[in-house]
């Protein structure tokens, strides 16, 4: 582990370090802001997976979510959206490849080699925050679009690791909308059945845990009547009789002006989970 950078915050300190992936086969970066209650020990980590196209700067530097960590004595962890460096294998489109690596592990090449983010997040990630940060075992999962498409589904898909989950705008079922078919495709191969497991509406059907999910979605978001497609969670939700909150914002778009507006709440509810 190299600490990149070192920036006060709200009485915390945002950090960014380098370390060296066996998961991904590469160099990674993450975001963690310390709030100032680690003072006195150990703290709750609430991990923010973000989307396509980001790395881990754009939420530290757009989401004014230190201001919440720290009122609610909050680690958070901002991991990088995907492997990285020119070993990596890479898409020509924004939408798949570096930048955009989807919180699944790839089956296919030339992506195997290194996108295993999926791993990465739920067993890597995990064990370097126990061995590098003084964090108390608690932790909850959010994210944004492709990111809450990731919180969603690694929530669901491992019953009792988080105390909360919540998304803003997320890609609830990539098996039917353009951006999943472009990825799952090339990450999961051509057998469209392999992809329901990364599928938050079909997981919700299979779920062992009711954990309940706080998804806020922009009303003016250009990308939900095509991509996002609120509505299928919730018919999922309404069948599987798992607990939603879905809160469609009205004039909201996709952007961090959007995250920034709700973000508050959502540290609010997985604070509320973590120290209780």
């Amino acid at each position: 582990m190299k600490r990149v950078s070192n920036s006060a915050c709200f009485g915390g300190e945002q950090q960014v370090w380098q370390h060296d992936s066996k998961v991904l086969d590469c160099s990674m970066k993450l975001g963690v802001y310390l709030p100032p209650q680690i003072a006195d020990g150990p703290a709750p980590v609430l991990l923010f997976l973000s989307g396509l196209t980001c790395t881990e700067q754009n939420v530290i530097t757009k989401a004014g979510a230190q201001r919440y960590a720290a009122e609610h004595g909050l680690i958070l962890v901002c991991p990088d959206t995907s492997p990285r460096g020119s070993e990596v294998a890479d898409d020509e489109g924004w939408d798949m490849g570096q930048g955009a690596g989807f919180y699944v592990n790839a089956t296919q090449a030339p992506w195997a080699k290194h996108f295993q983010m999926y791993d990465y997040i739920v067993k890597e990630l995990p064990k370097l925050l126990a061995d590098h940060f003084p964090v108390n075992g608690k932790m909850s999962i959010t994210g944004h679009s492709m990111g809450g498409h990731g919180a969603l589904i690694i929530a669901l898909k491992n019953p009792g690791m988080f105390q909360s989950v919540s998304a803003f705008a997320p890609i609830v079922a990539p098996t039917q909308v353009p951006w999943g078919h472009k990825a799952f495709g090339g990450y999961l191969g051509a057998d469209s059945e392999s992809w329901k497991a990364w599928d938050a509406c079909e997981l919700v059907a299979l779920a062992q845990e009711k954990l309940p999910l706080l998804v806020d979605q922009g009303d003016a978001d250009g990308f939900l009547s095509v991509q996002l497609k609120s509505e299928l969670l919730e018919k999922a939700c309404a069948d599987a009789g798992h607990p939603l909150t879905l809160r469609m914002q009205p004039g909201y778009d996709h952007s961090f002006y959007f995250i920034s507006s709700f973000i508050g709440e959502h540290f609010a509810w997985h604070a509320k989970a973590l120290n209780a």
